[in-house]
């Protein structure tokens, strides 16, 4: 290929050499073999990795047939949905296309310079950097998501330093389409993007130099950068004559050798990282509430199980400041993920089709909406925390322990992995809805393929001996209360083997079969060791119990949950009303607040209460018991 004066690159002639392109191993070290090409530059391909063909697309035979309407096809899928049993969708269990062995690649990202200003009040941006890998590989279906690395963000900066890994198996030798994007974090707004820098690498093996350290240098495409950006920069540039107008980025790329198998599917193997998103308002309106001190949620981890039992004996669990806090957490797992673990979401009615995929005016209005849910709660601001930690160690076991604070309150979560091996959760159960949509769809960004959901919570043992056994021969907590040396009277031990994940898989957007549990299992103990990973199927009256034990200790130890009512969670002012309403909330503590309407069907139960309610202030709260969403309330 050769290079025209804007820095596009031009096709090669057709009866070139192909090691002048790179495109053989004596040219994989040619120059040419590493470009800065377009954002629509087709991925590299060569005869062993031709780039995928869509079936529905190929010539057929015979006469062709009169184009179906939106609305036949709508029709079609109804009838289809109303004579099947079991509707399309749930476990799939199409194997992983097979490939040669493919290459690990280490890519870091070092960093930026000379980027515009995002925000004119700071003249700085606090920008990241997004970045899609795609190579010819053939996906089990075109739907599968493509692998995507976020850096994190630097503040109040325009050359941040990142200096971030993403090390990839299994990468292709016909090369890859690296894709690096740039934003300025701008919550709750959109984030303003920067520019684009495409690499396109044609040849990739274990002779190939790469790009090594301190990285080579890429200038960054400005035209789909945000203009307001670089109008502002082009007013600061005309006052000074050696100011560039373009940004610089400067990427590294290695190959540290061959990978192991299954070789046809690309995965990230690290570095193990983790983001905790965090909501106070959402934290009040449902009443969650986390240690105000973080510190708090375990004892010294370097301590020796002793230590720290004779430590917890000392404090107090309430001796903790807490505050409202609802906190939604990112964890990526070190690959590859089960090739059994693949599930596409249920098409139980034919408006979930439409959810997804985003088609029709009502589909795109509901993907559009979900979309923004699942930003809402995994939102990027300036308390988002990050950190990396030892992949498959005691440290990642200890990391996944305090992002769930251990055994403390009786809190279930729902969970998502991605293909990728990336875990999302928040604790919500099943006494938090996200208005219509499923917390499921919302929490894998309506993706419609993923590995595995369901539900889990963490119980602690009363000795550290972990075992996959749900019932194992010794107290646990839950369900006992006094098993002495951690919650809810003490700190948590700090030793994994103190503790058992128990998790099913109690999702019905994607219904993973429980025959997948036994690979489930291997990759979290894979992950997390010393753990006790318990797996159970949904239907199985064991995890039901279990679970029934742990929302019994939420409303002894925890929090209920409460809603603010008639509200969307899009909205971004309260009225005085509704912060009334979440006082009211705080005050009620445990108890909770009732809403008018169950408060009027508790009278029409028990007609003697009228007599005791009158002359009561309205806003008073009902100390008949425990609160719970209406049925016409919304979770926000």
């Amino acid at each position: 290929m050769s290079t025209g004066p804007e820095g596009k690159a031009d096709p090669a002639p057709r009866g070139q050499d192909q090691s002048a392109q790179g495109g053989t191993v004596n040219g994989v070290n040619n120059e040419k073999n590493v470009q800065q090409v377009s954002d629509d530059h087709p991925t590299p391909e060569d005869s062993e990795h031709p780039r995928p063909t869509d079936s529905a697309n190929e010539k057929q035979d015979g006469p062709l047939h009169r184009r179906s309407t939106f609305k036949d096809r709508v029709k079609e899928q109804k009838e289809k949905l109303k004579t099947k049993t079991k509707p399309p969708g749930g476990f799939d269990p199409t194997p992983i296309p097979n490939a040669p062995p493919g290459y690990t690649v280490k890519f870091t990202f070092h960093r930026a310079e000379n980027l515009p200003a995002g925000d004119i009040s700071t003249g700085a941006s606090d920008p990241f950097l997004t970045a899609t890998l795609t190579a010819s590989l053939p996906k089990r279906h075109r739907e599968d998501p493509d692998l995507v690395y976020r850096t994190r963000t630097e503040r109040r900066t325009l050359e941040p330093q990142w200096e971030q890994e993403w090390i990839v198996a299994n990468v292709p030798s016909s090369g890859f389409k690296l894709k690096c994007r740039l934003y300025d974090e701008d919550w709750p707004d959109h984030n303003d993007r920067l520019g684009n820098v495409t690499i396109l690498v044609n040849r990739v093996s274990e002779d190939w130099e790469g790009f090594k350290p301190p990285g080579k240098v890429f200038e960054v495409k400005k035209r789909s950068g945000s203009k307001r950006a670089y109008i502002l920069k082009a007013c600061m540039s005309a006052l000074s004559k050696d100011v560039s107008m373009t940004p610089r980025l400067y990427v590294s790329a290695v190959v540290l050798g061959k990978s192991d198998p299954p070789y046809g599917q690309m995965y990230t193997v690290g570095p193990t990282y983790f983001f905790k998103h965090f909501s106070p308002m959402i934290g009040r309106m449902t009443g969650i509430k986390v240690n105000k001190d973080e510190a708090n949620d375990s004892n010294n981890h370097n301590a020796n199980a002793a230590e720290s039992t004779d430590q917890n004996h000392n404090s107090k669990s309430g001796d903790r400041t807490q505050k409202y806090d609802f906190q939604a957490n990112e964890i990526q797992l070190a690959g590859p993920v089960p090739q059994k673990l693949y599930h596409r979401y249920v098409e139980f009615r034919p408006i979930i089709g439409l959810l997804f995929r985003s088609r029709g005016f009502r589909g795109k209005i509901l993907n559009k909406a979900l979309h923004h849910q699942h930003d809402r709660i995994y939102n990027f601001d300036k308390g988002t925390q990050f950190g990396t930690f030892e992949p498959c160690s005691e440290e990642a076991s200890l990391q996944l322990l305090k992002m769930a604070h251990f055994d403390e309150g009786g809190r279930i979560f729902t969970y998502v992995i991605t293909l990728d091996g990336l875990m999302r959760f928040t604790e919500t159960g099943k006494e938090f809805g996200i208005d219509l949509l499923s917390k499921h769809t919302m929490h894998s960004d309506a993706a419609i393929y993923i590995a595995c959901s369901g539900e889990f919570f963490i119980r602690r043992l009363k000795k550290p001996k972990a075992t996959d056994d749900p019932e194992p021969d010794q107290p646990t907590h839950p369900p006992k209360e006094n098993v002495g040396g951690g919650p809810p009277k003490e700190a948590p031990p700090s030793k994994p083997e103190y503790y058992q994940l128990i998790i099913d898989n109690d999702s019905g957007t994607y219904r993973p079969d429980k025959s997948v549990l036994p690979d489930l299992q291997k990759l979290l103990e894979r992950n997390f060791p010393g753990l006790g990973i318990v797996t159970l199927a949904c239907d199985d009256p064991e995890d039901q119990k279990l679970k029934a034990a742990q929302v019994k200790v939420k409303k002894k130890e925890g929090r209920t949950v409460n809603m603010v009512l008639n509200r969307s969670p899009s909205a971004s002012s309260f009225s005085s009303d509704d912060i009334s309403d979440l006082e009211d909330m705080e005050r009620a503590g445990e108890v909770g607040r009732k809403s008018k309407k169950e408060r009027a069907w508790d009278l029409i139960e028990e007609p003697r209460r009228i007599k005791e309610l009158r002359g009561r202030h309205p806003a008073e709260p009902s100390s008949s018991g425990p609160s719970g969403p209406s049925g016409s309330g919304a979770a926000t």
